[in-house]
This record gives structure tokens, C-alpha cells and sequence, in this order.
């Protein structure tokens, strides 16, 4: 027994159930069995709603796996940067396939997505938000792609990164890490603090980026590298990162010493080489400043942590949102107002600098 309707068919199968079958393509498809038969009906006008809408999806597409499909994904995105590339690989080889990637992306629910993230957050929270963040992007794509109906990546504030108070450095501090590291890269500690330089950009700094006349630094490239140790020159992200700031005087003096001991007088010559002439590699630096800071008794600073001490201090000399996005490079304020929680250390001294003046007053 059959029943026919304008679209597909519902038919009784000798075990009392109904299947509801339909054309797409040309091809046959099954749209499940039911017990009843107005179920199956009504499964049949769902699909032709959703042909008609432009919204239905083949339900085999969805059947491959999560890792064959993010690996597809990262293939095809051939415009993003090495280091990029290799952070992405990194997350899906080490904290998503193990877990979800023999999933088949239909069967890839938010509770399963859920349970994940909470998992790996208890142990790595700033890597669970990057590899919440990479997977959704790769699940709206599934949906772009017709693969599945809606991304099952819905859990709230997973993508957000709670990264803790970084530790600030003294100014003691900070003239004994510079007194701590090799000769030839004690000027990548001022650079970092009172330029508030990232690591990549220090590396890539030449003699030409120094103006010693006009007292300016002029960051218009950074030197990464691989994890195969490659070195990578590239130019700013964003039109913020490629910026002219204003050199400290004390700052410039070092750098006049740093290139008359350690820099050849070519404008192409880079800042920061080993003896043997080479550029510093990143893995060079670490050793170095790892070094460094245990002698100067903060083995809790991170390099990156001059760069927020510096950002500190500028904030709490009164510089404004827009002024510290400069002298960072930062495209967004956002992340620029986090050192402005420094202006409210100013605030105190400047009351207890008032009440000194109020006593001697009275």
C-alpha cells in the first residue's frame, strides 16, 4: 500500500511501519520510517518546505567526520599566515580530533561540544577558548557549505579568553634584567618596557628603523619563525601595527651603544644577531632571558610581561586610550583599556600627594 502526494511517497511496509521516500537529483532518498503514517507525511512537507526555502541540507553530507572535514577546511584556507596555520593544525591534532574528531558532524550535539570545552578548560582555559573559537568557525562553515542545518557550537562564553593579571616589573627590576642578559641583547629589555615592543617586532628591527635625529622608532616589520625554526619576515597585521613612536631619551643612548658594539653600518642590518652574524632566533631570545630573569630573582616574568609593565606606566603617566593604541599598535581600544586600570594607582598617589599638601597647609 502507497500513498502518493505531490511531493515524495509514504508507503506501509510489511512490518506495519511507514517509510517516506522522495526524489532529489534524479536519486531516491529515503526520509525515514515511522509508525505512523501522518509522521511520515509530515516529515515529507518539512523537507519540501525546507527544498523550497533553500534550506535543506543532504543528510549524508553531515556523515563525515569532524576531522576529515576540519582537515578539508584548513586546506582550503590558503590565505592565512604560517604561524596561523600551524596554531590551527596544533589545536585540531592535539585538543579537538582526539576527542570529537572521529564524530561525524551530524552527531556532533552542543552537550558533547559542551562537556569538551569544560574539560579541557579546567586544565588549559585560554586553549580551550582558541580551540572553541577555531572549531565553530569550522562548524558555521559546514552550515555555509550546505553540510549541516546549524552549528552545534553553542555554548555561551567559550570563545572568550579570561586571561589572569599579568605581574608588572620595577623599575629596580627592570635595570637588573637588563644587567642580566648577554651583551649583545641587553637593549631588547628597554625596548620591550619603555617602547613597549612585542618580541617579533624587537627582531626585526634594522639600523634604518631608528631615526636618532627626531629621537623615533619606526615599526614596520616583525621577525617570527616556524616551529621548524623558519624565520618569517612580515609586515604589521593591521594599519595600527605599523606605526613611528617616540624614543625615551635614555633609550636612545642605549641603542647608540647597542649599534656601535653589535650592528654593522648597513641601513638592512638587523639590530639583534648572534656573534656569529646571524639574526637572534626566538629560541635564542628565551634562553637568554630565561636566564636573566631567575638571576634577577623574578623567574614569574614572561617577556611579553615588559611590554605590559611598559603599557602600565605609560597608562599611569596620564596617556589617554587613543594614546596608549598608538604607542602599542593596537587596531581596537579594548585592549589598550586594560592598562588604564593603572590610572587608578595615579588616583591614589595623586590623594595622598593632596592630603601631604592639606597637613602642611593646616
Amino acid at each position: 500500500m502507497s500513498s502518493r502526494r505531490h511531493f515524495g511517497t509514504v508507503r506501509k511496509r510489511p512490518s506495519g511501519m511507514w517509510q517516506a521516500v522522495y526524489r532529489e537529483d534524479g536519486k531516491l532518498r529515503s526520509a525515514g520510517v515511522f509508525k505512523q503514517k501522518a509522521d511520515a507525511l509530515a516529515r515529507l512537507s518539512e523537507i519540501e518546505a525546507d527544498m523550497r526555502r533553500g534550506s535543506w541540507v543532504d543528510p549524508r553530507a553531515g556523515e563525515i567526520s569532524v576531522s576529515r572535514y576540519a582537515a578539508e577546511w584548513l586546506e582550503r584556507r590558503t590565505g592565512l599566515a604560517i604561524r596561523t596555520q600551524e596554531l590551527y593544525a596544533y589545536l585540531l591534532q592535539k585538543h579537538i580530533n582526539p576527542e570529537l574528531g572521529d564524530l561525524s558532524l551530524v552527531t556532533l550535539s552542543p552537550s558533547k561540544i559542551r562537556q569538551w570545552n569544560s574539560d579541557l578548560a579546567k586544565e588549559h582555559p585560554s586553549t580551550a577558548a582558541k580551540a572553541y573559537r577555531l572549531l565553530s568557525t569550522i562548524m558555521k562553515t559546514a552550515v555555509i557549505d550546505g553540510v549541516i542545518v546549524s552549528s552545534p557550537c553553542r555554548v555561551v562564553g567559550a570563545s572568550t579568553e579570561h586571561a589572569e593579571e599579568r605581574p608588572l616589573a620595577t623599575v629596580s627590576d627592570i635595570r637588573t634584567l637588563t644587567d642580566a642578559m648577554p651583551d649583545r641583547l641587553k637593549a631588547v629589555v628597554p625596548l620591550a618596557v619603555w617602547c613597549q615592543l612585542r618580541r617579533g617586532e624587537i627582531l626585526g628591527l634594522r639600523r634604518s628603523d631608528i631615526d636618532f635625529d627626531n629621537g623615533v622608532l619606526h615599526i614596520e616589520r616583525s621577525r617570527t619563525f616556524s616551529r621548524n625554526g623558519t624565520s618569517i619576515v612580515k609586515t604589521p597585521k593591521t594599519r595600527s601595527g605599523r606605526r613611528v613612536i617616540a624614543v625615551p631619551e635614555m633609550v636612545i643612548d642605549v641603542l647608540t651603544t647597542h649599534l656601535d658594539q653589535f650592528v654593522s653600518p648597513s641601513d638592512d642590518a638587523i639590530l639583534f644577531t648572534s656573534s656569529s652574524g646571524l639574526p637572534v632566533t626566538a629560541a635564542a631570545l628565551q634562553r637568554a632571558w630565561t636566564k636573566a630573569r631567575v638571576r634577577a630573582g623574578r623567574p614569574d616574568l614572561h617577556l611579553h610581561d615588559l611590554r605590559h609593565t611598559g603599557l602600565t606606566l605609560a597608562a599611569a603617566t596620564g596617556a589617554t586610550t587613543a594614546e596608549l593604541m598608538h604607542r602599542a599598535g593596537h587596531a581596537s581600544p579594548d585592549a589598550a583599556l586594560r592598562y588604564q586600570h593603572a590610572t587608578r594607582h595615579r588616583d591614589q598617589v595623586i590623594a595622598k600627594a593632596l592630603n601631604r599638601l592639606g597637613r602642611d597647609q593646616s
